[in-house]
C-alpha cells in the first residue's frame, strides 16, 4: 500500500432521477453523446485517464493539479455551450470539488482524506459551480487566468481541522490558455492525480451543464427595486410589487448574473434614496427601477436600468401589453436587461432568457388572482394566509387548469401546517403533495412554473420523510434558477433533514450573501446548524433574530440543553409558551422533518427544558 499527493476532482449530478423519470430514452441518448463527444475527449486532452466507475460516477487521473482545475472549468464551459440547444428542464447539472492532498494507492484505486475532502467540497458547491480547497487555490492561482473567491473555512464531516474553501470564478474569463508543455518537476506534487466523479447509471454516461451562482464582484450584479404603482387605484400596489418580484425571478434564472433577492431590495420601497448609495449598501453593479400602470385589460411597465457606480442610465424603455399574456412583459424586460448589461460590461453573452412563462400564458385575470393572493401570503400572518387561501380558491374555481394557482396553493398548505396555523395539519400536509402533482401535470409548464413545482415537490417529499427524493427535487429546482437566493437558502432544510449539514450550510450562506436582509434565511442557517449538532454557532445566530416566531426560542432551548445550560433552556421554553401557549413536544414531533434519531433527541431536549409533552 503506497501513499502520494494527488489532485482529486469530485463531481455530482443534480436531479438525475427526475430527468430519467421525465424522459428516460432522451436522457439516456444525451448522456451517451455527452460522454463520447465531451467528457472522454476533454479528459484525454488534459492528460487524464478514467480509472474507476462508482455506480453513478467515474474517477479520472490527471498528470497535474493545473490540468485537473483546467479540465473542470473546460467541462463546465463545454456543457453550457452544448446545452444551449436543450430546454432547461432537459439539462443535467453538476457540482465539482477539487482538492490537493495525500491519498492511499491500492492497485489502480485511491482512498483517504484527499478523496474525502474533494467529495465534501463537491457537496458544498452550487449546481454548475467548482469549489476547491485552499491548497489547490494556492498552487494554481498564479498559473491560471481565472480567479478564486474565498468562501471561508469550513469544518467538513469527519475532518479534525477546518478546510479553507474557494469558489472558482467561472464567468467572464478568457478561454483556456494554449497548452504549453509543462517542464518535468521532481517536487512531490508533480505526480498529482485528479479524480472526475461523474454520474454513470444503467450504462449511461452523464454530461452536465450550467455555470454556478456567481455571487462575486467580478460578475454583473443587480438589485430590482419595488416598482411604483402608477395605477389610478392605490390599492393596486400588490400588482406592481408582484411584477417586480417576477422580474427578479426571471433574472435569477440567468446563470451569469448575480441577483439580489426581494427581501433586501424591497427595503428601499417608498424611500428617496440615491441609486449610488443603494449600490454601495447592496454591493451591486446595477439597479433596476420603474413603475406599473394597470387599467382593465391593459398593463404598462416603464423600466430603467442604472449603473449603480456612476448613476448613469444604461437603458430605459416602456412596455405595453393587453389581452391574454401579461407575463410576457417581465420576459421582455428580462431579456432587455441581460442585453443591456452585456453591452455595458462585455461580460454577459446575449443568451436568450425568453419563454420565462408558458406559451399558454395566464390571462390578466388569472395573473391578478395569483398576485393578489401572493401579496397576502407574503404578509405571513395566520389571517393574511387565510385571505390568500380565499383568493386562490376563487381563482382556481375560475381557472381550474391553472398550474400557477395550484402550485401557490400548495405552498400555502405547507406554510400553514408547519407554522401551526392549520385547522387540520394532516390534511394540509397531504395537500402539499396533491397540489404539486396537479400543478406539474400541465404539458406546457414554463421554467418558472417548473421551478416552483420542483420546489414544492421537495417540501412534499420532506413532509413524507422521504429525504432522498426531497433532496433530488430541491436540486432540480435550484438547477432551474441557480440565483434564486431565497429559494436556495430556504431549501437548505432539505439537505439538513437528509443529514448533509455541509451542503445545507453552504445553501444558506449563498442565500444570505444575495439576500442579506432576510431574517428567514438567517433563521434557516441557525436551524440547520442545530440539526447538525453545532449548537454554539446556532445560538449566536438565533440570539440576533428576536422573537418573531415561537420556534426561535424553542431552537435556543435545544441549543441550551446541549450546551449544558438547563436554566437558560427553561427560560427560552417559557418565552416560547408566552408567544404560543398551546405548544407541545408532540406537536414539535409531527411538524418537524429531520432524521428520526435527531428528532428523538430534540423532543427529549424540549421536555427537559419544560415543554409539555402533550
Amino acid at each position: 500500500m503506497d501513499r502520494k499527493l494527488a489532485a482529486i476532482l469530485a463531481a455530482d449530478v443534480v436531479g438525475y432521477s427526475t430527468l430519467m423519470e421525465q424522459d428516460e430514452q432522451g436522457t439516456f441518448e444525451r448522456l451517451r453523446a455527452g460522454r463520447k463527444e465531451l467528457f472522454e475527449p476533454e479528459i484525454a486532452r488534459h492528460h487524464g485517464r478514467i480509472f474507476k466507475l462508482m455506480g453513478d460516477g467515474l474517477l479520472a487521473e490527471f498528470a497535474s493539479v493545473v490540468d485537473a482545475v483546467e479540465c473542470a472549468v473546460a467541462l463546465q464551459r463545454g456543457l453550457a455551450e452544448r446545452n444551449a440547444a436543450f430546454p432547461e428542464d432537459e439539462r443535467i447539472n453538476v457540482r465539482i470539488g477539487v482538492n490537493l492532498g495525500e491519498v492511499i494507492v491500492e492497485d489502480d484505486d485511491f482512498y483517504g482524506e484527499g478523496v474525502n475532502i474533494a467529495a465534501r467540497l463537491e457537496q458544498m458547491a452550487e449546481p454548475g459551480g467548482v469549489y476547491v480547497s485552499g491548497k489547490v487555490a494556492k498552487e494554481v492561482e498564479k498559473k491560471l487566468s481565472f480567479g478564486f473567491e474565498p468562501m471561508g473555512e469550513h469544518l467538513l464531516k469527519n475532518m479534525d481541522e477546518p478546510v479553507p474553501v474557494y469558489r472558482i470564478k467561472l464567468l467572464g474569463v478568457p478561454k483556456i490558455r494554449g497548452r504549453a508543455r509543462h517542464k518535468k518537476s521532481y517536487l512531490p506534487w508533480a505526480a498529482a492525480a485528479a479524480v472526475a466523479l461523474l454520474a454513470f447509471a444503467g450504462g449511461a454516461w452523464l454530461y452536465f451543464d450550467r455555470f454556478g451562482a456567481p455571487a462575486t464582484t467580478n460578475v454583473p450584479s443587480i438589485a430590482v427595486l419595488a416598482f411604483d404603482n402608477m395605477s389610478d387605484d392605490p390599492n393596486l400596489g400588490y400588482f406592481s410589487d408582484g411584477v417586480s418580484e417576477d422580474i427578479i425571478a426571471g433574472l435569477a434564472r440567468a446563470p451569469d448574473l448575480s441577483v439580489i433577492a426581494r427581501n433586501s431590495s424591497f427595503t428601499y420601497k417608498g424611500k428617496a434614496t440615491d441609486v449610488r448609495q443603494i449600490g454601495k449598501e447592496l454591493n451591486v453593479s446595477y439597479v433596476l427601477e420603474g413603475s406599473v400602470r394597470k387599467d382593465a385589460s391593459q398593463v404598462r411597465i416603464v423600466a430603467q436600468l442604472i449603473n449603480a457606480k456612476t448613476g448613469a442610465h444604461v437603458w430605459a424603455e416602456r412596455f405595453d401589453q393587453s389581452g391574454s399574456n401579461p407575463m410576457a412583459l417581465q420576459d421582455a424586460i428580462t431579456e432587455r436587461i441581460v442585453g443591456a448589461i452585456s453591452s455595458d460590461t462585455g461580460q454577459l453573452k446575449r443568451s436568450r432568457y425568453g419563454e420565462a412563462w408558458s406559451k399558454d400564458a395566464a390571462s390578466l385575470e388569472e395573473y391578478d388572482y395569483y398576485l393578489r393572493g401572493h401579496d397576502k401570503f407574503m404578509q405571513f400572518t395566520p389571517q393574511a394566509m387565510e385571505e390568500a387561501y380565499q383568493i386562490w380558491t376563487e381563482g382556481m374555481a375560475k381557472f381550474p387548469d391553472s398550474a400557477l394557482l395550484k402550485l401557490k396553493m400548495g405552498f400555502l398548505h405547507y406554510t400553514r401546517a408547519i407554522n401551526g396555523w392549520s385547522q387540520d395539519t394532516e390534511e394540509d400536509l397531504r395537500l402539499v403533495g396533491e397540489m404539486a402533482k396537479q400543478g406539474m401535470r400541465s404539458d406546457n409548464l414554463s421554467p418558472l412554473e417548473r421551478k416552483m413545482g420542483h420546489w414544492l415537490l421537495a417540501y412534499a417529499n420532506l413532509v413524507q420523510r422521504d429525504f432522498k427524493n426531497a433532496l433530488r427535487e430541491a436540486e432540480a429546482a435550484i438547477a432551474l434558477a441557480p440565483n434564486d437566493a431565497f429559494m436556495v437558502g430556504t431549501l437548505a432544510e432539505v439537505p439538513a433533514a437528509a443529514g448533509n449539514i455541509d451542503k445545507a450550510v453552504s445553501w444558506t450562506d449563498f442565500g444570505i450573501r444575495n439576500d442579506p436582509a432576510s431574517e428567514i434565511l438567517s433563521f434557516t442557517k441557525g436551524w440547520v446548524l442545530t440539526v447538525g449538532g453545532r449548537y454554539q454557532e446556532s445560538d449566536e445566530i438565533m440570539k440576533a433574530l428576536g422573537d418573531w416566531s415561537p420556534v426561535i426560542p424553542l431552537v435556543m432551548s435545544i441549543n441550551a440543553v446541549n450546551l449544558g445550560n438547563i436554566v437558560e433552556a427553561k427560560k427560552q421554553t417559557r418565552k416560547a409558551l408566552e408567544i404560543e401557549p398551546s405548544l407541545t413536544a408532540e406537536e414539535w414531533r409531527t411538524s418537524t422533518f429531520v432524521d428520526d434519531d435527531v428528532l428523538d433527541r430534540q423532543v427529549s431536549d424540549l421536555i427537559k427544558a419544560g415543554l409539555p409533552e402533550k
